[in-house]
């Protein structure tokens, strides 16, 4: 059933959790660990934390709107329109729930 749900933008924390630039969160999504941190250019990225020795975190959809986080884990759903282009940045889109 967790599985429906993945597909999804799930709703994480207000922006304001994130005020200056290296401040991050670690949540709990469907049992996968997400770290969600604002870097130096003050965009919000999420990153799935794999459990596998020597795994990089692998980036995940992020996106802010109304001044709340989500994030979709769907791998469906991550891939870029533009394949070329190796730097995730974030996504400003409407959540499906919305």
């Amino acid at each position: 059933m967790a599985t429906a749900y993945r597909s999804g933008w799930h709703f994480i924390d207000l922006a304001t959790a994130l005020p200056h630039s290296g401040d991050s969160l670690m949540v709990t999504v469907f049992g996968e660990p997400v770290v969600v941190t604002r870097d130096e250019d003050e965009d919000v990225r999420a990153y799935r934390c794999l459990r596998k020795p020597r795994g990089a975190p692998q980036p995940v959809r992020c996106a802010i709107r109304y001044g709340m986080i989500f994030v979709n884990l769907d791998q469906r759903d991550h891939r870029l329109a533009e394949p070329d282009v190796s730097d995730v940045r974030t996504i400003s889109a409407t959540p499906r729930s919305a």
